[in-house]
């Protein structure tokens, strides 16, 4: 008798084909219901990111939350797949909801290029940043301390074919101790410099109190890195209409930073700049890491311009004509340089201001660089 005429045992649990075809069909039934289960679950997820990003959190990632749910799945699995096998599962429906999350949170973000292709361009006054207008240069005093320094260094640098004269008249030290700035009159000195010598001028704000006087007498307020977290100063210069320039936090990520921007722009003010700066580490021979990965990242993301601050990513006025030609190379709108008459007598950071020499060894070094510049090098 051939192998294959013996009889089978009743026991063996060996189910027929229309039996197989059957439970496939059932299988295909549940698959529906699982599919249709798990869009819905996916629409709820990218709901509470839209909701995330209107409350201005932009994390997604909850780990406590996800903790908690496998938690419960591994209490309530009823088999036969085993709880590792399950918690497998639901991490893999987690990540793509995250995914889902992020990727439509962008999508709606007024900095991304997903909403806005083409480059903003910023016209201040005639001064254009961005896009196809040449490199800007911002170039001035770490604090602005008199009359007749300010005069002086307006003088020198409108003479190189600088258009925008910087200097902090509200200072935010690390030591309270430190020179804090002069304030008002700080920003009376650094207005009236910067209109006699045909300059828009650029000043920091620090206190969401101080940013109506600010914007009488600036053309850019400027968001630092110790503030680029202080969400209700980033809705204030939002609500001013003013240019804003905003610099990259001593630790913030890039998403944080295009999230800082994004608060600016809420408030219906496009004309924002990002400023890199440089960003903590564990190194100490510079005083920030200039991260020139941002800038590239930022340009490929955002319509926004990119500045750089050289100085104060270098902290060291011989690394600055590296990373000026180094940000320029990854497409840099603009640099950010401090210039004092005299830098051993400056009242803050004396070591990282170039003196007048310095900026013309400076602009000569970028001369090939910046081509047809804002600035006559």
């Amino acid at each position: 008798m051939n192998h294959n005429d013996l009889p089978v045992p009743d026991d063996v649990g060996i189910s027929s084909p229309a039996s197989i075809e059957g439970l496939r069909a059932q299988i295909d039934l549940i698959n529906d219901d699982l599919i249709r289960l798990i869009s819905r679950r996916a629409e709820l997820a990218a709901e509470i990111g839209h909701v995330k990003t209107l409350e201005g959190r932009p994390h997604h990632y909850d780990p406590a939350r996800e903790e908690r749910q496998l938690k419960y799945i591994e209490e309530v699995n009823p088999g036969p797949f085993s709880a590792a096998a399950l918690k497998s599962i639901f991490k893999e429906i987690f990540r793509a909801s995250l995914d889902l999350e992020e990727a439509n949170d962008k999508k709606q973000l007024l900095v991304s290029r997903k909403v806005q292709s083409a480059d903003t361009v910023l016209d201040i006054k005639g001064v254009r940043i961005g896009g196809d207008a040449p490199p800007i240069m911002i170039a001035g005093p770490c604090s602005i301390e008199g009359e007749e320094m300010m005069e002086a260094t307006a003088s020198f640098l409108a003479a190189k074919g600088v258009r925008i004269l910087r200097g902090g008249a509200y200072k935010p030290r690390t030591s309270p101790y430190g020179f804090q700035g002069m304030g008002i009159d700080g920003l009376i000195l650094g207005a009236g410099a910067a209109r006699d010598h045909n300059m828009l001028f650029v000043t920091e704000v620090m206190d969401t109190r101080d940013v109506e006087v600010v914007a009488e007498h600036a053309d850019i307020l400027q968001v630092g890195a110790r503030n680029m977290h202080n969400f209700a100063l980033l809705r204030e210069v939002g609500r001013s209409g003013m240019p804003v320039l905003l610099k990259r936090g001593f630790a913030a990520t890039i998403e944080e930073w295009l999230y800082a921007a994004e608060y600016i722009l809420a408030e219906g003010n496009k004309q924002v700049m990002l400023c890199e700066r440089g960003i903590r580490t564990f190194e100490k021979w510079t005083r920030n890491t200039l991260d020139l990965s941002a800038v590239a990242l930022a340009k490929q993301e955002t319509h926004l311009p990119v500045l750089v601050d050289v100085t104060h990513a270098a902290g060291r006025r011989d690394l600055l004509i590296p990373l000026a030609k180094a940000a320029l190379a990854v497409g840099a709108d603009g640099l950010h340089v401090e210039v004092h008459p005299s830098p051993a007598t400056a009242l803050s950071d004396n070591e990282q201001q170039l003196d007048f020499a310095g900026y013309e060894a400076f602009e000569a070094a970028l001369k090939p660089l910046m081509g047809a510049l804002n600035v006559k090098l």
